[in-house]
């Protein structure tokens, strides 16, 4: 386990306070640090930029003028941000748009701990 200074830094985009909220919840307990939460794409750049998480978990569907798959693309040519993107669509079309954007990972919701730990560790490099 990782010690307090050295946890990844991880940024939640997520539209729903209370599945934001549960999601910052596993991450402290699998030993990761939830830096900020966004609602929205256009605040998901803003933050990224200003607190330089290791990575961004992001909800494809986010209701504000930039979804989740344009914030992820501006945040990852931007500030060079590893992405996880996080939907409740299990369809082609939702990953395939996704995958546009060549994310670190992609999960459906909903998912347990291991998912999540296997995935943000995969993404972080820590395989």
């Amino acid at each position: 386990m990782s010690t307090a200074l050295n946890r990844p830094r991880i940024l939640v985009v997520e539209d729903e306070v209370i599945v934001a909220m549960d999601i910052a919840m596993q991450l402290r307990e699998l030993g990761f640090e939830p830096v900020g939460h966004a609602t929205r794409g256009e605040q998901a750049i803003e933050l990224a930029g200003q607190l330089r998480p290791d990575l961004v978990l992001m909800d494809v569907q986010l209701a504000s003028s930039i979804d989740g798959v344009t914030a992820a693309q501006a945040i990852r040519t931007q500030f060079g941000v590893p992405v996880v993107f996080l939907s409740a669509f299990d369809s082609a079309a939702a990953y395939d748009r996704a995958a546009l954007t060549e994310p670190a990972g992609y999960i459906t919701k909903p998912f347990d701990d291991y998912q999540l730990r296997a995935v943000v560790e995969a993404a972080l490099g820590k395989n």
